[in-house]
Parts: structure tokens; sequence; C-alpha cells
């Protein structure tokens, strides 16, 4: 047996993006856990159904779960459930579905996206029904789900009213509403409330669970919270190449997140750190926090030149060219002093 090498340096740190981060320590173990012997494949194994009781203890017992391999693929194949041919999503301008998903919505599922601008990444009622119109007109193509993300794609939160609202509305006028949680985690830390109080409870009809970004190896997985709502996930998952043959082994993950508080005190630890991490730039002459971080992600404006000089010690991202408005994410496994030396390389660099 060949002694395993280590092909990258795991002291480098950085603010790009919260998949950056490792596996958490938690879920390694139980991925080892979850090895030796056979189980049935395709998810008819133990680790499977004993994810699906915990989900339901989560989000009530009518959920039902089906774990995919990436985001990607839990939003196309949710939104697919829950549209026919000739149906239409209503989502924010700068949803991931949108921005993100390299047209896989459009090119793999036929999905039509009707776009609407907002200033916060966040839709209302009013908002909504800014392209939720032409019912019964056989040339546009009908508006039949309502998709939001919690975080968004800015970092801002949906409050529970804000759900509620836009599901009731959304149900009113005939339409579902799909959820896209990747960061779902850290939305539940930041406002201190169950899991369920803005997805199930809030009328949320499916749910994309998001676990890669909270300390997972790999894995998503859709929740159908009204199981009248959605239909054919079984078929499309595979369908779409989602289907995974050792489902155990993304099951195990997802256990090991949420069978105790793992999820929480992940998310809480990376939402605290974006607080730290704004707090301490905040002051430094010519650093512009441009949107009080609510999750875990801080956006700010530097001088110029500056994000280039940093990006030498640490990774991170532009988010607005036009403007110079960068972002910084952080994980579970930031640390104070990855913080401490991200500010003080800064601070050099800040004429």
């Amino acid at each position: 047996m060949h002694p395993v090498k280590k092909l990258h340096n795991d002291q480098e740190r950085g603010f790009a993006s919260d998949n950056y981060a490792g596996v958490h320590p938690e879920v390694l173990a139980a991925i080892g856990a979850a090895n030796g012997g056979h189980q049935v494949a395709y998810g008819a194994d133990v680790y499977t159904a004993r994810l699906q009781e915990i989900f339901g203890a989560h989000f009530g017992a009518q959920a039902e779960a089906f774990p995919v391999f990436n985001g990607t693929g839990a939003n196309v194949l949710s939104l697919q459930s829950l549209l026919s041919p000739w149906g239409a999503v209503v989502c924010a301008e700068t949803a991931h579905i949108n921005t993100d998903e390299n047209a896989a919505p459009e090119r793999v599922a036929g999905i039509k996206l009707l776009t609407v601008p907002t200033l916060d990444g966040k839709l209302t009622p009013e908002l909504i029904d800014a392209q939720a119109w032409g019912f019964g007109d056989e040339h546009r193509a009908q508006p039949q789900v309502v998709s939001i993300t919690q975080s968004t794609e800015l970092g801002t939160l949906y409050s529970v009213a804000e759900v509620t609202a836009i599901c009731e509305h959304a149900h009113s006028l005939g339409l579902t509403v799909h959820m896209d949680g990747s960061r779902i985690a850290n939305a539940a830390a930041a406002l201190g409330v169950p899991l369920r109080a803005f997805t199930t409870d809030a009328g949320v009809d499916v749910l994309s669970f998001g676990g890669t970004k909270n300390g997972l190896l790999f894995g998503e997985t859709i929740l159908v919270l009204n199981p009248g709502a959605s239909s054919g996930l079984k078929f499309l998952r595979k369908m779409n190449m989602q289907l995974a043959s050792k489902m155990r082994f993304i099951s195990a993950e997802f256990i090991a997140l949420l069978e105790g508080d793992l999820w929480l005190r992940s998310a809480q630890h990376a939402n605290s750190m974006a607080r730290h991490l704004a707090d301490a730039v905040d002051g430094i002459e010519g650093v512009t926090i441009t949107r009080q971080p609510q999750a875990n992600a801080v956006f700010a404006i530097l001088p110029a030149g500056v994000p280039d000089k940093l990006r030498e010690h640490f990774r991170f991202y532009d988010w607005d060219m036009a403007t110079g408005e960068v972002r910084w994410m952080c994980s579970w496994d930031t640390t104070t002093a990855d913080v401490e030396a991200f500010v003080g390389a800064l601070k050099q660099l800040v004429p």
C-alpha cells in the first residue's frame, strides 16, 4: 500500500466561498462508520431510511427526502417536479438558478425563468406580481412556481413572516413555492428559529436542502414538504443522473449533520466569523461595508487596486465589477486567527 500524499498546503486559507472549506471531522467519521460490508444500493439502505426519519423530525412526518449529488441537481429537479412542460418559474434576477447554474434549468430541464430585479435579492408578493400574469395566455409561458433563496445570493434573510406572505400569495395565484436552501442552516442560525419555521410551517412546497456549504463532502437533499405539489422525483432523479448508487454515504453525512446539532453549531460559527470580519474591517479608511452581514457573507468596496493585491494572499471573488464590490464568505472552519490575518494584510495594503 502506497503512502497517501497530501498535494495541497493545508495552512492556506481564504474567503472566496464556503465550498472551499474541507469536510467536518464528524462528517468524515460518519462516512467511515458507514463503510464496510454490503448495503442495498440506490437508497434502499438503512442509512437512507434513518435519514428519512431525521428529516421527518425536523420538517414534519409528511416530508420526503431525495438525496442528490449537488445543488444544481437539487434545484433543477425540484423545479421539474413542480412544473408542467409549459410552466415557468418566477425568481429574483440575482437568484443562483438564474446567475450561476450555467443554463442548467433551461438546457437540462427546458425551464423558463421569469426574473424580477430586486434591491436586496428578496422577492415580495408585489414583486412576484411583476411576472405572475398572463394566466391562460397560450403565447406566454405560464407562471407556476415561485423560487426563493434562503439566505439569498446577497447574504440577506427572509423572515418567517416574509416567507409566509410569499407562500400565501403564491398559493392564492395557484403557484407553488420552491426554496433554494444551499445555506439554509446559516439562515436558521441567524434567525434563531427551527428549520421548519420558515419552510414547512410557512408553506414552502419543495426545498433544496444544502449540506456541502456546511461541512459535508458532497451531497444535497431535495425535501418534498407538500407531497401534493410535487410529482415524479423518483424518476426525474435517475433520468437527470442524480441517483447515487452508494447513497448510504450521502445519507450518513446528513445524519451526522442533522441528528444532533452539528448543522447549527457549524452555521452559527460561520455567521459569527462573518460578523467578526465585518466589524474588524469597518473603520479602515477606504473600506466600505456595503451590506451588513445577516448570515455568513460580507460585502465590501475596497480602494482601487487593493483587491488584486490582497488576493495574492487570500482568495475571494469580485461581486460587482462596475462598483468594485467584493464578497467574502466565512465557513464552518474559519477561525479568529484567519480573520485577523486577513484584516492585517488588508491594513497593510490600504493607502
